[in-house]
């Protein structure tokens, strides 16, 4: 989209500079003239008494057809598959399979010495995998993944290509985007191409008018459902100009398939082109901080504590608890902002995202931004003294009960199990 400025029709009287908000309009004389600035809004056009401006559609319209085939950045880190790239390879199976018999998902290796990771990705649903290798990719940089994933694309041309959102996903998705003059959806926790599917999701989960699409309507555009307005409704975005499709999505929101060692594949070696000139940071040294590793996206339960705890020392109870029950240790913003524990235990919308088998939830009310980021786990045990609280509205079980009563009772409750369970085994 462009603004442009109808000469003959303008006046010179600069209520279109007035209505700018982004001080993108100059005169020439007595003639508007539209400067870099511009990204047009459109304020000026409904502005302008004399109908001296519009907007223009750019004349380059891309070949939807041209593009094929989902594409999943599998990343690795020292030669190790990320979780979250296994679960995304699980959700590409399933959008290719929705698309076409003869939709490939191709999982996007990047790195150095790491065609070990191929078989991995055919185990857990790659069709095909894209190998792009080279020294100056042994460690990530924006810089030289950003220019080999751009190329390969306008290689190969996949149609969807999606990424997780961790660190390295939300830095290097957007500057891809951007080379490629395509949109990007952030943190999606839902993903669709099938149009009826979209409606009975739409009329489920928001209150979007959904007359005016037919279920029966052929397009497999992607369907991008991510949480807004802080949690409070689900909207859904499209991309149907441009492409390829591209989406980040937040690791523990999708399943895993099932491995299957005996899955076998493609392997496309990419030959890439990266020169020093290419990457414009240089990594001098990695220092790794010495601390406890959380890892919440592949807990199968976790002990999370919120502000009912009262105190920090209320933490001490939950770890006991999660060793008892083989778990680990979550936590709510609200006692990560007051400094209780720190933020990699954070479970919420501006923390982690799980989906664990059973998640405790132990003096945490239930603030929408916390549940868009468990409500998804298998079972869901909600302790907390107010009986009205929202955690109890998506909890499988609820304890209505001082949880500094309740968690002992627990824990010798498992003890009493555990014993019995060894003495039947004697």
């Amino acid at each position: 989209m462009a603004i442009k400025v109808l000469k003959d029709l303008c006046r010179g009287c600069k209520m279109c500079i007035k209505a700018c908000p982004f001080q993108a309009i100059d005169m020439d004389g007595k003639i508007a003239v539209i400067n870099e600035k511009c990204t047009a809004c459109g304020a000026c056009i409904s502005a302008c008494p004399f109908k001296a401006i519009e907007k223009t559609v750019d004349e380059d319209v891309v070949d939807l057809s041209a593009y094929k085939h989902i594409w999943v950045y599998a990343e690795q880190r020292h030669g190790e598959l990320m979780g979250v790239a296994r679960e995304l390879l699980g959700e590409g199976h399933r959008l290719s399979r929705e698309i076409s018999d003869d939709t490939q998902v191709c999982a996007v290796l990047v790195g150095n010495k790491i065609d070990h990771l191929a078989k991995e990705c055919y185990e857990y649903g790659a069709d095909k995998v894209y190998l792009l290798e080279d020294e100056k990719l042994e460690n990530f940089t924006t810089d030289g993944y950003t220019k080999v994933i751009v190329d390969a694309i306008n290689e190969y041309k996949p149609e969807i290509v999606i990424y997780g959102a961790t660190h390295i996903g939300r830095d290097l998705a957007p500057r891809v985007a951007a080379r490629l003059n395509t949109g990007l959806t952030a943190d999606c926790t839902k993903l669709d191409v099938k149009v009826s599917s979209y409606i009975d999701y739409c009329n489920k989960n928001t209150t979007l008018d959904t007359s005016s699409l037919d279920a029966n309507d052929p397009d497999t555009g992607l369907k991008q459902t991510r949480p807004a307005f802080g949690g409070n409704l689900m909207a859904t975005i499209i991309c149907p100009k441009t492409r390829p499709q591209m989406s980040t999505v937040r690791p523990g929101v999708m399943s895993k398939r099932e491995r299957n060692p005996q899955a076998t594949g493609e392997l496309v070696k990419v030959d890439v082109k990266v020169a020093d000139s290419d990457i414009r940071t240089k990594i001098i040294n990695i220092v790794k901080e010495a601390k406890e590793r959380v890892s919440l996206t592949d807990a199968e339960i976790i002990c999370s504590g919120g502000r009912g705890l009262g105190a920090p020392e209320g933490f001490e109870l939950i770890k006991k608890f999660a060793d008892k029950v083989d778990g680990v240790v979550g936590s709510s913003r609200a006692c990560v902002d007051n400094g209780w524990i720190d933020h990699s235990h954070q479970v919420g919308q501006t923390g982690t995202t799980v989906k664990p088998r059973i998640y405790f939830a132990c003096g945490i009310s239930g603030a929408i931004q916390h549940l868009a980021g468990m409500q998804s786990s298998d079972i869901i045990v909600a302790i907390n003294k107010d009986p009205d609280a929202p955690i109890f509205s998506v909890a499988d079980y609820g304890i209505v009960g001082d949880l500094y009563k309740v968690i002992p009772q627990i824990i010798e409750e498992w003890d009493n199990a555990e014993a019995l369970f060894e003495a039947s085994q004697k």
